[in-house]
C-alpha cells in the first residue's frame, strides 16, 4: 500500500456548544495541524499515487477558507458543535472532492490541536 502526506498548518477559532462547555464555550483560538493522508494499491503511469502538486492545491485552498474562520459561523457547522472530528470529516470529503481519486482506496484526515490532542476521520474512496 503505498501512502502521501500532506500537512499544513492555521489557526481557527470556535466556540463549544455542548452544554456545559466551560471556558471553551467562549470565543477562542485553536493551532491546528491538519495531516491529510491518501492511499492506495496502484501508481500511475509515471509512479505517483496521486499529483502531490493537486493535492497540495486541494488542501492549501482548505486551509485558506479555515484559516482565521470562526468554525460556529460556516455553513457546513451550522446545527453541530464545531469538534475536531467534524472539521477532520469536512476536510477529507472536501479534499476527494477536489482531486482525482481513482486510484486512491481510502483518505484519513488527522487533526491536530495545540500539539496535545488529535482526532481522525478516516473513509474509503
Amino acid at each position: 500500500m503505498y501512502t502521501v502526506t500532506v500537512t499544513r498548518d492555521l489557526i481557527t477559532r470556535h466556540w463549544l456548544t455542548v452544554p456545559d462547555p466551560g471556558p471553551e464555550g467562549d470565543l477562542h483560538a485553536h493551532h491546528l495541524t491538519v495531516e491529510v493522508q491518501v492511499e492506495g494499491e496502484q501508481l500511475g503511469e509515471y509512479g505517483y499515487l496521486v499529483d502531490i502538486d493537486d493535492l497540495e492545491a486541494v488542501v492549501d485552498e482548505l486551509a485558506d477558507r479555515y484559516r482565521g474562520a470562526t468554525l460556529n459561523e460556516l455553513p457546513e457547522f451550522e446545527g453541530l458543535n464545531p469538534s475536531v472530528e467534524h472539521f477532520s470529516r469536512f476536510f477529507a470529503e472536501r479534499v476527494v472532492d477536489g482531486i482525482e481519486t481513482d486510484r486512491l482506496d481510502a483518505i484519513e484526515v488527522t487533526t491536530w490541536e495545540e500539539d496535545t490532542a488529535a482526532a481522525s476521520y478516516a473513509a474509503t474512496v
